[in-house]
């Protein structure tokens, strides 16, 4: 049977047993990118895991089923001279998921995020009905609203996404920087001259910075390999030129999840090579390891005996350019964990609205990626320093992505993310509150 006649049949299955059933509903899924600890609530499970198919590859476009994770896009869309426009760093990520959250990668700053690419997409709501919403038709405000709505509208079940044209390899050069305010400059300057197919940055200390510039390339004189023994965020300081194919650079940063395999050992040498071995690297085993870790509270445990205070760290914000120097400063003088992910974001002048939910202005904006815990002897309450970096993005008239753990208050929240539109978006689309509110999913703990 084709795989757009599975999936017909898999919708129509799916819309029935929610038609049929009553109650709150959660997803029933292989893998989730979320880092938000809850207790599990007593909702009834949607099983969407089979709903990870490639439907088809078109002139200019990819079209999947909602659970497909990026690894499977890849494998389907390259062998066709083509790539999704945007490609999250992590193989585990989904195409749905990468919409109805927010999806970024260092393509972003020639097609923004991962919703700034998408066309089309097919939608379940709480009723059982499914809706196919575009930016032209009578389901737009729920187009423009589904990006970081985190699956308190509906699902998507079928997205329909822009591709662009590769080549067989990426070159990439690393230029160093040690002063804040010239990087920044330097980086903008980049984004200005709209010469390279990908940036993003890599910053290891206030005053130990690099840019890194990906151009397409027809042939290599040599190629790097990151999949195993070696580790390609310290290549970035070794190195002022290397080469990837088209695949390995998009997965360059799955094998040690940036940076963060070194948080279960798997940067020694011999853990790396006789514990995990090639085919265990990579962000698949390390969630489910610091999932296990969570449960079981094996590292808090340790911490108490050492006398020591931690809090989970694990955000990626956005701020407009201008202010990029600031961030940093703050950073550096309250968080201090390192490396940090750089990443710019541009945006698509075509487009005809504005993503309600995740509200950014046309201008260049910068993303931060930082994931680690902080650690001090000093007790604070919870939250303290999340809502240090909360308070910052808001005053510098940036954005945080909502994947991780948020403390802001109800008031605060409604404003800055969607506020009346969200409501108006609610009352339409799920007015028997079949999924739980923004709020309650995103920052709220019971």
């Amino acid at each position: 049977m084709p795989a757009t006649q599975r999936h017909a049949r898999k919708k129509e299955e799916l819309a029935a047993r929610l038609k049929a059933s009553q109650g709150a509903v959660a997803l029933e899924k292989e893998t989730s990118n979320l880092f938000r600890d809850r207790e599990a609530a007593p909702r009834r499970r949607l099983d969407v895991r089979a709903f990870n198919e490639v439907l088809r590859v078109g002139e200019g476009f990819v079209e999947a089923e909602g659970m497909t994770p990026y690894e499977t896009l890849v494998d389907a869309c390259l062998p066709h001279g083509v790539m999704p426009a945007v490609v999250p760093q992590l193989k585990t990520i989904t195409l749905g998921g990468a919409l109805a959250g927010v999806g970024i990668e260092s393509s972003s700053h020639r097609y923004g995020l991962v919703h700034d690419t998408v066309l089309e997409a097919d939608v379940l709501l709480g009723d059982g009905r499914i809706v196919t919403c575009r930016p032209d038709n009578g389901h737009a405000d729920l187009f423009y609203g589904f990006p970081n709505s985190y699956g308190t509208l509906g699902y998507a079940l079928r997205v329909k996404a822009k591709t662009i044209p590769v080549k067989p390899y990426v070159r990439l050069t690393h230029l160093a920087f040690g002063d804040p305010v010239a990087y920044f400059k330097a980086l903008e300057s980049q984004l200005s001259s709209r010469a390279v197919d990908f940036i993003d940055g890599t910053v290891f200390g206030p005053r130990e910075m690099y840019i890194t510039l990906g151009h397409f390339a027809e042939s290599a004189p040599y190629t790097s390999d990151y999949t195993f023994e070696n580790i390609y965020y310290r290549s970035i300081r070794e190195k002022r030129e290397d080469y990837l194919t088209i695949k390995d650079y998009l997965w360059r940063w799955d094998t040690d999840w940036f940076w963060c395999s070194k948080n279960v050992f798997a940067q020694n040498p011999l853990v790396r090579r006789f514990v995990y071995g090639k085919s265990r690297l990579g962000s698949r085993t390390y969630t489910k390891i610091m999932r296990w870790n969570s449960r079981a509270g094996v590292t808090k445990k340790v911490e108490r005996l050492l006398g020591l205070h931690s809090e989970s760290i694990i955000q990626d914000v956005d701020i407009p350019i201008a202010r990029a120097a600031e961030f940093l400063d703050f950073y550096a003088a309250n968080i201090a964990l390192w490396p940090q992910w750089i990443c710019p974001i541009g945006f698509d002048a075509q487009r005809g609205g504005s993503f309600s939910l995740y509200p950014m202005r046309h201008d260049w904006y910068v993303n931060f990626g930082f994931w680690d815990v902080k650690r001090t002897r000093e007790h604070y309450p919870a939250g303290h320093f999340n809502r240090l970096i909360e308070r910052k993005v808001t005053e510098l008239g940036g954005i945080k992505s909502l994947y991780s753990d948020s403390f802001f208050p109800e008031e605060e929240f409604h404003r800055l993310y969607g506020g009346d539109t969200y409501r108006d978006l609610k009352a339409r689309y799920d007015p028997t509150g079949t999924f739980p509110g923004l709020y309650a999913k995103c920052v709220l703990r019971a």
